[in-house]
This record gives structure tokens, C-alpha cells and sequence, in this order.
């Protein structure tokens, strides 16, 4: 069955018009996930050089039954972001669940990989709920005494700086309960060589994924941006440990947005996206950090990838 949950998005602008007029200009990565955006991610995700995706599903390919084995029967899964085409199949055939939430922005992607998933698996109950999981929502009633498997892919995680991150991790433990559970994609520190190359790809796509943002922006909130007037640039940051996408102006660029006016000298960018990379243990602590006890940690045998199911133990009184 599908059940769809409507929202608005009032954010949108206030996040654009604050993070343009920011003294380090950015606008969170949430945004650059609208129905193009999404495909245009689809379509990095099988790009030779986006290793991630191709990583990640590999190893959940092989070791999503000994996972199985670990997650309690009659779970619900729910996965913050609409469902990979790939990887959400693989979980629900192991795992097995009595119903399926994903949790997306984007409205009309969501209902479109919500009804696939809904075709493909007829026993299981399909719910999308539309909202921004990094602000709070509450969940379908219909699973409240299941227990819950969140699955946050992708190393979707690394978007967020750690304080932000650990703040996720919190909120997801508040939603979905005491006891609930938690499998979550990380990947790691690599020569820099290798990161550059997934995002910022020779074809282009990575740069169409990140210009579209001023596409959606001129689109939704009477913008008037050339968007030629910038490019797309992924820089590694060490002593951040992350891969950071901006947004650089070409040239001297003014444009309104909303009705206001913003100026970008020759040289500037917009920050639009971050992708941590974590180091040995690091993810374990962020984890910790987050609310989340690890149960155990799987990789792939280069050791590009790691999959972490964890679970919300009850608090402890003392050490």
C-alpha cells in the first residue's frame, strides 16, 4: 500500500536567501535534491570514477545475510532518503520487514522509487513520508510497535560537519526509539587523486548536478543568476578530512534572488556541499558520539567502504 504525507517547503528560500547573504556564502547540500538533481545524482552514482555506490552495494551484497541474522524479525525499515534502486532491494530481500519508509525531500522522486519498491515487494507496506530528515517529523503511526531499522546509506553522513552529524545521529535515535536499530554507510580516507576524480568527473555530470541548485533557485524563487557566470569545483580539505563542492564565479556576477540583490567578485563561491571522510575509528566515535552503540563493522577488502550496524542501547547511569 502507498501513503504519502505532503509538505511544504517554506525552508527553501530562507536557507538560499540567508546562505547567499552568509559572510561564507553556502546553502545546504538538502537542496540540491530536487527531481532533476536526484537523477542527475542517479546518473554520478554509475560513473567509473563515483566509487561509493558501486563499493557500497558490493559489500551489502555480501554481507547483508549475516545482517539479517542480526536484525530483529518483524522490523520496519526506515531509510533517510528515497530508496536506492539498488541497495534498498537488496535490504528489504534479506531483511525482510513488514513495512518500508522512506524518508525524502523531494516529493515526486520519492513517490516514483516509493511505487516501484511497492510493485516489487507486495507484501511489504510502503509509507513515503515527504520531509526534510534533518528537521523533525514523526513517523506513520501504522508502524509504532514494530521495531525499527533505520538505513542510512551512501555515506550520506558526511554531508554533515561532525557537530551537525552528531546532532543527526541524536535526532535519529529520538525517532525512532530505544532499541532501534541503525545501518549506516561511511566512507573512508583515500588518496586525494581518487577523491577528486569522483566529484568532478571528465563528463560533466557532477558539475550539471551542481549548477542545477541555481537552475532550482531561479526556477522556484524568481532568481535571474547567469548561470554561466560560475563553475563547478571539488577541493579536498585536509584538515577537515572532506571533499568540499563550490560553486565559483567566472567573472564579476550581481543577480536578485527573491527580490534581493547579491554581488559575487570573480574568483568567490557558493559552498554547496560537503563529504566527509573518515578516518580508523573515527566513525565508530561519531557513532558513539551520536547516540548509537556499533555492533559490528563490515568493509570491502580495499578498505574504501564500511558498513556499521549499530544499535540505541538504553543510557547508562554511569561508565
Amino acid at each position: 500500500m502507498l501513503k504519502t504525507i505532503e509538505a511544504t517547503d517554506p525552508a527553501f528560500r530562507d536557507d538560499v536567501l540567508a546562505g547567499l547573504s552568509a559572510p561564507i556564502p553556502a546553502v545546504p547540500a538538502r537542496w540540491l535534491y530536487d527531481r532533476r538533481g536526484s537523477e542527475l545524482f542517479d546518473e554520478i552514482t554509475r560513473l567509473p570514477d563515483y566509487y561509493p555506490t558501486r563499493t557500497e552495494t558490493a559489500l551489502l551484497e555480501r554481507v547483508l545475510p549475516e545482517i539479517a541474522e542480526r536484525v530483529r524479525p518483524n522490523s520496519a525499515v526506515v531509510e533517510f532518503g528515497a530508496g536506492s534502486a539498488t541497495k534498498t532491494p537488496l535490504l528489504l530481500d534479506a531483511v525482510k520487514p513488514v513495512a518500508y519508509i522512506p524518508v525524502d525531500i523531494s516529493g515526486d522522486y520519492l513517490r516514483d522509487s516509493a511505487a516501484e519498491v511497492a510493485e516489487r515487494f507486495p507484501s511489504i507496506a510502503v509509507e513515503p513520508v515527504i520531509a526534510d530528515f534533518a528537521r523533525p517529523f514523526d513517523l506513520p503511526d501504522s508502524i509504532a510497535s514494530h521495531p525499527k531499522l533505520g538505513f542510512f546509506p551512501g555515506s550520506t553522513i558526511g554531508n554533515f560537519v561532525p557537530r551537525t552529524a552528531t546532532d543527526l545521529l541524536r535526532s535519529f535515535r529520538d525517532l525512532l526509539g530505544c532499541s532501534s536499530q541503525l545501518l549506516i554507510g561511511m566512507d573512508k580516507v583515500k588518496p586525494v587523486e581518487r577523491l577528486i576524480a569522483a566529484y568532478d568527473d571528465p563528463t560533466g555530470v557532477t558539475a550539471a548536478f551542481n549548477l542545477n541548485l541555481l537552475e532550482r533557485i531561479n526556477r522556484e524563487l524568481d532568481g535571474d543568476i547567469p548561470i554561466d557566470a560560475f563553475r563547478h569545483e571539488a577541493r579536498w580539505n585536509d584538515i577537515l578530512s572532506r571533499i568540499e563542492m563550490h560553486l565559483v564565479a567566472v567573472r564579476d556576477v550581481t543577480f536578485t534572488v527573491g527580490g534581493q540583490s547579491f554581488s559575487f567578485a570573480e574568483g568567490s563561491s557558493i559552498h554547496t556541499e560537503n563529504s566527509h571522510k573518515y578516518g580508523p575509528r573515527g566513525s565508530r566515535v561519531l557513532l558513539l558520539a551520536g547516540g548509537w552503540t556499533p555492533l559490528a563493522e563490515w568493509s570491502d577488502p580495499a578498505g574504501d567502504f564500511s558498513v556499521i550496524l549499530a544499535e540505541a542501547l538504553p543510557n547508562r547511569f554511569a561508565p
